[in-house]
């Protein structure tokens, strides 16, 4: 396919110029609003340079705009500049409005395009059927215009990934890595979830730890040892509302800060392990409900536990698990979670108290004697043997659960503890014994019906069991204001043999870090 594109640097108003060249990253959706009607067309497409290479000698990565044999459509592709164009990405045929309208696209063409962004980076993931998304109005999304430049952003890193030229890709993720971390789009990521809804946003959050996954293994199997910068591994995003916090958390486990290891000198003595290992990323949904209740002279604040999920989910089939790696039951679990609860401004806390610092275990002592006598002749002496035993058993719940207060803040953590020997999990180490022990607590870990998790092997701490509450009391000058809160939380997860023979073992832990507000009235 012949190309004969101009640039539009030109066609842009001084304004707009200025500001796409002092952008780390063009703002494309501004750009196609700004382009002329086809009719004006001096060529049969117009290009947008994306990404240019450092060395001058390579090409550049652009998005093109063409007019298609089936008019009035357009076509949009992502091409890689060389002597012949190589193109990484087609989008679906877009209608345009051929009369003299100001705007090249319709809202229904941009809402198009927008599915179409959507679509393509879903498809991406290890499960990428039954993807219905359908939005009825452009006017209906709010700030349309941040949330389309992130869909294609994150198509365009996911491109860079799999479908970039390996001589392009490092100038392309170095460019991405910056605009990703960025507030605006991570704010604009939120958006987004919310537009989408959860079983998408699930989808969405794999599909793109999946490719930060690829891009992480890629660079450590040609770089042994070197650091990686990537662009934000840890997505969460918090919502206040209702008598409700809600923080939402992805992060993929090739990312997460690595606590403790039982080999030093590498991440794993196994490559089929450590597929396994790394194809996975946490999920977490931390929910809370809150209560005002006011009082004569000041004003109570009661938060307490709704539910605390944490799930280790898989980012590949199975059937490559098992080719790949040593199967998707060979993961991590989590260990210990701990969460801190903290009014941003404090000169109107008055003091906070928690429900109790720990619960003892239950345990049952119980005394066993016997009297043996036997006669063995010809000894003439009666042989009488007298034996006496005490056994002591103890009732420990895997999970223990502790608050405490730290100034004003409320701290709630949760331990689990090796149900042999009664140690903190995320903190020890088993013995090789221990490992290849088949009775051992974490051997079949997620079928035995004494796990300690659910069989996807993910943890839930409901309020029906852990109900307790944090009550702050606040000066009655509070009423009538919004506080703000800070949810800070830490999640280990720790690996174990579960099935598999191996003595390798390790722990790494993650930090989110998210403000709700609470309106005191």
């Amino acid at each position: 396919m012949a190309m004969h594109c101009f640039k539009t640097q030109a066609l842009l108003p001084r304004k707009n110029r200025d500001m796409a060249v002092a952008s780390a990253f063009p703002d494309v959706f501004s750009w196609i609003q700004n382009l002329p009607p086809v009719n004006q067309w001096r060529t049969t497409c117009i290009s947008l340079c994306l990404s240019s290479s450092s060395a001058s000698n390579q090409p550049s990565l652009n998005l093109t705009i063409s007019k298609t044999n089936q008019n009035p459509t357009l076509c949009f592709a992502i091409v890689a500049s060389f002597n012949l164009p190589i193109y990484l990405w087609t989008s679906k045929p877009v209608n345009f409005s051929s009369n003299n309208s100001l705007k090249l696209l319709s809202e229904e063409a941009i809402l198009s395009l927008l599915v179409n962004l959507i679509e393509e980076v879903l498809r991406y993931g290890s499960n990428n059927n039954n993807n219905s998304i359908k939005f009825q109005r452009v006017d209906s999304i709010p700030e349309v215009r941040e949330i389309f430049n992130l869909a294609f952003q994150t198509l365009f890193f996911l491109i860079c990934i799999y479908e970039t030229p390996v001589d392009l890709r490092s100038d392309c993720l170095n460019t991405l890595r910056n605009t990703l971390a960025k507030c605006q789009s991570r704010r604009a990521t939120k958006l987004l979830m919310k537009l989408l809804g959860s079983n998408l946003e699930e989808k969405w959050m794999r599909s793109i730890n999946l490719a930060i996954t690829n891009w992480i293994s890629e660079v450590q199997s040609t770089r042994r040892g070197s650091s990686l910068k990537t662009p934000s591994p840890l997505f969460s995003y918090a919502i206040s509302t209702l008598g409700l916090w809600k923080v939402q958390l992805y992060c993929p486990l090739i990312t997460m800060n690595l606590e403790s290891s039982s080999n030093n000198s590498a991440p794993s003595a196994d490559e089929k392990l450590q597929f396994s290992l790394d194809y996975h990323q946490l999920e977490g949904v931390i929910q809370f409900n809150y209560r005002v209740i006011p009082q004569e002279t000041w004003v109570g604040i009661m938060v307490n536990i709704d539910n605390i999920r944490c799930d280790v989910i898989k980012l590949v089939s199975d059937t490559l698990m098992a080719e790949r790696g040593v199967g998707s039951t060979e993961k991590h679990f989590p260990s210990r979670i701990s969460l801190q609860l903290t009014p941003i401004q404090q000169n109107n806390v008055l003091s906070v108290s928690v429900s109790k610092s720990s619960e003892n275990p239950a345990r049952e002592i119980g005394v066993e004697r016997s009297i043996e006598a036997g006669f063995e002749p010809p000894n003439p002496y009666l042989g009488l043997r007298v034996s006496a035993g005490e056994t002591m058993t103890m009732t420990l719940k895997p999970w223990k659960f502790e608050q405490s207060v730290y100034g004003n803040s409320g701290n709630l953590n949760w331990y689990l503890h090796d149900s042999v020997d009664g140690r903190e999990v995320f903190s020890s180490k088993p013995s090789k014994f221990a490992l290849l022990n088949p009775k051992s607590w974490f051997k079949h870990r997620y079928s035995s019906a004494y796990r300690p998790f659910t069989r996807q092997g993910g943890v839930v701490f409901a309020g029906d069991e852990y109900g307790e509450s944090v009550l702050w009391k606040v000066d009655k000058a509070a009423m009538g204001k919004t506080m703000e809160w800070e949810i800070r939380g830490w999640i280990w997860l720790t690996y174990w043999p579960n099935k598999y023979r191996t003595f390798y073992n390790e722990t790494r832990r993650l930090e989110f870090r998210e403000i709700v507000g609470l309106p005191i009235s």
